[in-house]
């Protein structure tokens, strides 16, 4: 065969592997409001810099007819390009082909990718649209699982994982996303659960439908397994291209510094009238970070679970910052089960790629309850105490309202390392609130008790305690807050604060890894 015909004839397998399952397949995804992968993966990389790796890779099963059954790609696409002008590899899987099915030749795509990409030290984002484990190949395909897990578990904390359900993901293919950074769910076309309504039905006699069970909306409400809920493919694209510009690409690393345009020296009026006067009226926190954060911009996580707590990403003086809050118009900004998780898990990923931490505060304490006490609080709550402690990225803390109790230690204060404490002169901080200290307080039960006037002598009382101790200038005596600052100087001062701290240098004692309370 001469030269000229060698490169034809790749040229025509290369050609028939990207027609994937073939035209009608391809309208049947289209049909669903589905884009394909390779429509997913040239949407998703820079024009031009996909380089598909691994191509031709065939299965070499030999049951069930399989021999003659034709995969292309073998149902995953696996690759490296430039998104906004930063290396990725990515892998998508082909619903067209077998239904993405995921046997031993396709993990193992999958597996040499991840570990290409641990060398590389750059980010791998997973596209997920797959019936789940190709039975025909048996025992193959659960090895290939694991071994992806594996790979998971030694990345975490190296480079950013991050996984977007495009399709059905069920079995053993949930576990893959559950051990990433994020996970991006689109809606009426991603589903996530470990068994499908069939089985559940048949077992337990519930009824319930893909959407109910698994759907974008309850993986982002009710269970957290997700941390977005998109519109469709394109738009789940569009925030994880977001998501990658404000990290890095390893842990080694510094988040990418992005020119805003925002003067560092620039004050926020609007703070100094945000508190309301009633200390129980509910104010949005997202109000106080938008104000504060450059241009106003603030990358929400887990929007839509625990709204109790606010986790995100902003940028101060164009350089990324994690973002913790309690969320007063939800629960008063209690901590709860759900809070606990969602904060603790955001503290170790800024931490272990970098992003500095800033926390604002406004939490009247640990959600009380029967059913708090009994699911674990406790082992939850003590999450965030775990997280907080173990972080050695710059920790900075603005009080601006309540800070009671158990919950103000919790929320990054100083004696778990924090580095900078800020407190707004309407901060309250205390072991609790005044209506509950003069319930308990021996001294003022027993001076309401004999008071000829009993409620005049408890309003006496409340305005007593609040007057020593529910404001910020004990704390600040005691050293605990660096300093009590007027609201509308907060951005300048946590820009100030970032700054000296930038070369901050902290080591953990040398250990294998501690044991967090799961």
């Amino acid at each position: 065969m001469k030269i000229s015909e060698k490169i034809e004839n790749l040229k025509q397998k290369k050609s028939k592997i990207k027609e994937m399952g073939g035209k009608a397949r391809i309208e049947k995804q289209h049909k669903k409001n589905k884009l394909t992968a390779r429509e997913r993966i040239d949407l998703f990389f820079d024009e031009g810099t996909f380089r598909e790796i691994y191509m031709m890779v065939k299965h070499r099963s030999t049951n069930f007819n399989m021999p003659t059954t034709e995969i292309p790609s073998d149902g995953v696409i696996t690759g490296h390009g430039l998104v906004n002008g930063r290396p990725v590899y990515t892998y998508a899987q082909d619903f067209t082909c077998r239904g993405g099915s995921l046997g031993e030749k396709h993990a193992e795509k999958i597996v040499k990718l991840m570990d290409l990409a641990m060398k590389a030290g750059v980010p791998i984002i997973g596209m997920n649209d797959s019936g789940g484990a190709r039975v025909e190949e048996g025992i193959d395909s659960l090895k290939g699982y694991g071994d992806i897990f594996f790979r998971n578990s030694r990345a975490s904390g190296v480079i950013p994982q991050i996984s977007l359900i495009m399709g059905p993901t069920a079995g053993g293919a949930v576990y893959s996303p559950a051990m990433k950074d994020f996970v991006f769910m689109v809606k009426n076309s991603g589903y996530m659960f470990i068994t499908g309504p069939s089985v559940i039905k048949s077992v337990t006699g519930e009824e319930t439908t893909f959407e109910e069970l698994g759907g974008a909306i309850t993986n982002n409400t009710k269970s957290g397994n997700a941390h977005f809920a998109c519109e469709s493919d394109e738009d789940a694209i569009e925030q994880v291209k977001i998501l990658l510009s404000y990290i890095p690409d390893n842990n080694m690393d510094d988040p990418p510094v992005i020119p805003m345009g925002d003067d560092p020296g620039r004050l926020c009026p609007e703070l100094d009238t945000i508190i309301p006067d009633n200390p129980k009226a509910g104010y949005d926190m997202k109000d106080v970070i938008h104000s504060i954060l450059d241009q106003g911009e603030f990358f929400e996580i887990h929007e839509y679970f625990a709204e109790n707590a606010v986790i995100g990403l902003g940028r101060l003086n164009s350089k990324t910052v994690g973002i913790i809050a309690n969320q007063p118009l939800v629960l008063a900004g209690c901590l709860d089960i759900n809070a606990s998780d969602k904060i603790a898990r955001f503290i170790r990923f800024c931490d272990a790629f970098n992003i500095p931490l800033i926390t604002f505060v406004d939490v009247p304490g640990y959600l009380p309850g029967c059913d708090q006490e009994w699911s674990g609080i406790i082992r939850h709550g003590a999450k965030i105490l775990w997280s907080y402690s173990e972080a050695t990225v710059p920790k900075l803390t603005v009080t601006t309202r309540k800070s009671y109790g158990g919950a103000y230690i919790a929320m990054s204060s100083q004696h778990l390392g924090a580095d900078a404490l800020f407190a707004w002169p309407s901060a309250e901080i205390a072991v609790m609130g005044a209506q509950g200290a003069v319930n308990i307080l021996a001294s003022y039960r027993k001076e309401i008790k004999e008071a000829k006037d009993p409620e005049a002598k408890r309003q006496e009382k409340i305005k007593e305690y609040e007057e020593l101790f529910n404001n910020p200038y004990t704390a600040a005596e005691r050293g605990y807050i660096d300093a009590v600052i007027q609201p509308c100087k907060t951005r300048v001062r946590l820009i100030d604060a970032l700054e000296i701290l930038h070369t901050k240098k902290e080591h953990i004692p040398p250990k294998k890894h501690g044991n967090i309370p799961l």
